[in-house]
């Protein structure tokens, strides 16, 4: 049975003879019944500031979870924003290294055009000096030839009857030395 200060105040108890002084019990079962109200009273507070502080404990979980899993979630998102970052720098750097290998190529294919072209120029002009000494060497032989007092007959310094000029154009345009 669970007893409320409201039962100890209406305790009684028989009199008899010799027994306590009524008085001094009395006292005593009011002082009894307010502790008992008071403690009561402290219970039931704590009561209520134990479902208070487990609700806040329940809040505060809860808090303490989403905090984690958005932890994760910043996480899993760096990782996920370091991987992209890591694959995009990787794809520019092989973009990068194509381009380099093509402007490489190129460069080498427009040298090895201008080295050609430099060797057939270098040609040319051997040809063309080749062409002019046998000129100027075949025009001093007709000047010789043309001097008072000499018995050779002229040959216009190509060893034939006449010199053809269109022809000695024509192979100076192809690069032939003429015979």
């Amino acid at each position: 049975m669970k007893l409320t200060p409201l039962d100890i105040k209406k305790q009684e108890f028989k009199k008899v003879m010799r027994g306590y002084d009524t008085v001094e019990v009395d006292t005593f079962m009011e002082m009894v019944s307010n502790e008992f109200e008071d403690i009561l009273k402290s219970q039931r507070d704590m009561r209520d500031r134990v479902t208070e502080l487990e609700t806040q404990l329940k809040d505060y979980r809860l808090i303490e979870k989403t905090l984690q899993q958005t932890l994760l979630q910043a996480q899993e998102t760096t990782g996920k924003t370091y991987e992209a970052a890591r694959r995009d720098s990787e794809s520019i750097l092989r973009d990068a290294e194509v381009r380099a290998a093509a402007i490489l190529e190129k460069a080498s294919a427009k040298l090895s055009l201008i080295n050609e072209e430099l060797v057939q120029l270098n040609g040319r002009r051997a040809g063309i000096i080749a062409r002019l000494r046998l000129l100027l060497v075949s025009e001093l032989e007709l000047l010789k030839t043309m001097e008072p007092g000499s018995s050779e007959a002229p040959s216009y310094g190509t060893g034939k009857e006449s010199i053809d000029l269109d022809e000695v154009l024509e192979n100076i345009g192809n690069d032939t030395v003429p015979r």
